[in-house]
């Protein structure tokens, strides 16, 4: 055999054998580091962790995570999202205090989480969840979670993470759109829990609400028209005095998706892979039609995607103003035909087939029963609207305050909302349904 050859072979597998890592681990611990070029991937393989260009330019570097299955490069989260490394010396390590620091080639820190100070043994693992997790490992004790991306989500939700609020440490996962398919720094669309006192999941186009998802009423979000039990996803909403959040998992494993928060559409968008035609396929998006536009109607205003205005006063409601703007499609919003007279005692009327109102003016309590609930309401003169809680356990009760905003029509509705209306207007037992 050729001696340089022979060397050859000799060199390449000291190098492999001595390199900080193999490609393909999933751990990386303190005394070695992750430079650009090599990859950690999660134990099943699902998901990769590694430098990569976005777009035409391949001189910006990234940190991510990524799809690894499928053939169309899919990254799910960017570490320095607005502060690409400009070649390829970036280098992700664990300093000398146990916390995560991404350096370029001048060795000036580009990314560095906050994390716990003072870990003892400090082990980064990539999850087969595609969590990233900064864990101090002590042998005999049980391990401590210093930091984890699932924390800080840019602009994908996977299956497993929380979407919300921390409120012992009052960190708010929230999603944020690519600024374009070629830039990760975020743009200006974010969806998060709108932290009132009756929880909703709400898209902002930068401090404006543009989507509102309608509140968990124990089973599902009351404005999407979603049909009852979904056979691909199970959604469970957490709300107490630690937490609020919701989280979603795959009832199908072999299922490869994602929700995607996608700038150029405005959209939240469910993509499910398609192996055969090696694409992303869009399964559903919101916002799905005007109405789902948050304030596309007025107060007291229902939208339907199938009239023309698409805003018409709830029954026992009339115009303010006959004016219409065709322009933006909107009008100044209803007044009740007959005013309220607090001293002289309203009534309700029940609304079927309603998102309910938005929940910025609400109170809740979670132990009362609906006669309860409505008590409360008659005996507070600005009370203007009640429900149940959750028609899961039918139990609680929410109240709202001031004027009633973005109603809109929709097909599942599981929970009936029970309008203030004036003695002459709330008979008894008069049910109205927005389908008729």
């Amino acid at each position: 055999m050729d001696i340089r050859f022979l060397m050859f072979i000799i060199i390449i597998l000291l190098l492999l054998f001595f390199s900080p890592f193999s490609c393909g681990t999933d751990i990386m611990i303190s005394s070695t580091n992750l430079s650009d070029g090599r990859t950690l991937v999660s134990n099943d393989g699902s998901f990769e962790l590694g430098f990569f260009s976005s777009g035409s330019s391949t001189r910006s570097r990234y940190l991510g995570i990524w799809l690894k299955k499928i053939s169309v490069q899919t990254v799910v989260w960017v570490a320095n999202r607005c502060d690409p490394i400009n070649d390829t010396s970036g280098v992700l390590m664990i300093n000398s205090t146990g916390n995560l620091v991404l350096l370029s080639q001048s060795g000036s820190v580009v990314w560095a989480p906050n994390s716990r100070n003072g870990a003892q043994n400090p082990v980064l693992q990539l999850l087969d969840s595609g969590n990233l997790v900064l864990q101090d490992r002590i042998a005999g004790k049980s391990e401590t979670l210093l930091w984890q991306s699932f924390d800080y989500p840019t602009n994908s939700w996977l299956p497993g993470m929380k979407l919300g609020w921390d409120l012992r440490t009052n960190l708010n996962r929230r999603l944020s759109a690519w600024k374009s398919p070629d830039d990760p720094c975020p743009g200006d669309l974010t969806l998060g829990i709108e932290r009132f006192n009756y929880p909703d999941l709400v898209m902002w186009k930068g401090s404006n609400k543009y989507f509102r998802a309608g509140r968990w009423d124990g089973i599902g979000a009351t404005g999407l028209r979603l049909p009852e039990p979904n056979l691909y996803f199970t959604f469970n909403v957490t709300i107490n005095e630690e937490e609020i959040y919701i989280i979603y998992y795959l009832k199908i494993k072999s299922i490869i998706t994602a929700i995607v928060l996608n700038q150029t559409s405005s959209r939240l968008q469910r993509t499910i892979w398609n192996e055969d035609a090696r694409t992303w396929v869009v399964y559903s998006q919101l916002p799905t039609d005007d109405c789902d536009n948050y304030g596309m109607c007025a107060a007291y205003e229902t939208c339907f995607d199938t009239t023309m205005p698409p805003c018409q006063c709830l029954k026992g409601f009339k115009r303010k103003s006959q004016e219409w703007n065709s322009v933006n499609l909107s009008s100044q919003g209803c007044v009740r035909n007959n005013a309220l007279d607090c001293q002289k005692g309203d009534g309700f009327i029940k609304f079927e087939g309603l998102k309910l109102p938005d929940t910025e003016h609400s109170w809740v309590n979670r132990s009362m029963d609906l006669n309860e609930c409505r008590a409360k309401c008659l005996g507070d003169c600005s009370c203007m609207a009640d429900t149940t809680l959750d028609v899961k356990e039918n139990r609680g009760c929410a109240i709202w305050f001031g004027e009633l905003l973005d109603l809109k029509k929709v097909q599942f509705a599981r929970q009936h909302l029970y309008i203030r209306m004036s003695a002459a207007d709330s008979g008894i037992g008069l049910d109205i349904s927005i389908f008729h």
